[in-house]
């Protein structure tokens, strides 16, 4: 491995975790196509830091799981329109190997045949080209098909994930950029006066006693939100916060409704 390295997540999904130590908590997720830039080797060599390109989200990986690309390929990956998958659960051939992949995943597979890939592909599943923007009723089809995924604390995957987690995926799969943290993802996009001036497909986000903005969901229509709390669940949307649709209690407190899609 070289002092700065480059590297891409070729299994289905890959903990990231706060400290070099498989007891460590988990801090956020590789799905199979994300890269990233290689930042620290502990001295055993067993673990890496990563900085993942989408989002500069920091944390570390077992070094078993790392797979050791080219700087040109990693340049590659970032200016070529790769697919991204929809479905729940995918397959590929991975170098005439099948495996499965979540939905979020990156396919370095386009519609160019003007590079030469380093690692053979093929995919049969439902994708669409990362960048293409989509529109709220898109969004709102994406958001549903994570219905009942459990809350998981770091968690990318339909399989579990956390509320940011889910936002930045859902609106990833739409074409839009997102950062990791519910309190990074409150300064993007542009403000929204009052529930009253929401529409689908908006942020909405809540804070706790000190003001601290720890959970986000997404607007869908008729004031419903959907986010993950236990699961990824549809509640009630009032401008005091999230009224829970089994126990009536507001559970969370409103602190801003941001708009990202234009």
């Amino acid at each position: 491995m070289q002092e700065t390295d480059f590297g891409v997540c070729r299994l289905s999904l890959v903990p990231v975790r706060k400290d070099p130590a498989d007891q460590s908590e988990q801090v956020t997720q590789l799905l199979f196509g994300d890269h990233y830039t290689v930042a620290e080797l502990t001295r055993d060599r067993k673990w890496i830091r990563i900085r993942v390109d989408f989002d500069a989200y920091e944390g570390w990986i077992d070094a078993k799981q790392h797979l050791s690309i080219s700087k040109e390929y990693f340049n590659h990956l970032n200016q070529a329109e790769f697919k991204i998958t929809t479905d729940i659960t995918s397959t590929l051939l991975y170098n005439k190997i099948p495996q499965v992949v979540l939905m979020g995943s990156m396919i370095p597979i386009t519609s160019s045949e003007l590079f030469k890939m380093e690692e053979q592909f093929a995919f049969n599943g439902e994708a669409k080209n990362v960048g293409q923007r989509r529109d709220a009723e898109f969004l709102r089809a994406i958001t549903l098909k994570y219905l009942n995924s459990p809350y998981q604390w770091g968690g990318k995957s339909p399989f579990g994930i956390d509320c940011s987690g889910f936002t930045q995926m859902v609106f990833k799969i739409c074409g839009y950029r997102l950062l990791r943290d519910a309190a990074q993802q409150v300064n993007q996009g542009k403000g929204v006066e009052s529930l009253a001036g929401s529409k689908p497909g908006d942020l909405a986000f809540f804070s706790n006693e000190k003001g601290k903005v720890v959970h986000t969901g997404i607007l869908l229509a008729e004031n419903k939100i959907v986010h993950s709390s236990g699961k990824v669940r549809v509640d009630h949307l009032t401008e005091e916060g999230i009224l829970h649709a089994e126990s009536r209690k507001i559970t969370h407190r409103l602190s801003a409704i941001r708009r990202i899609m234009t």
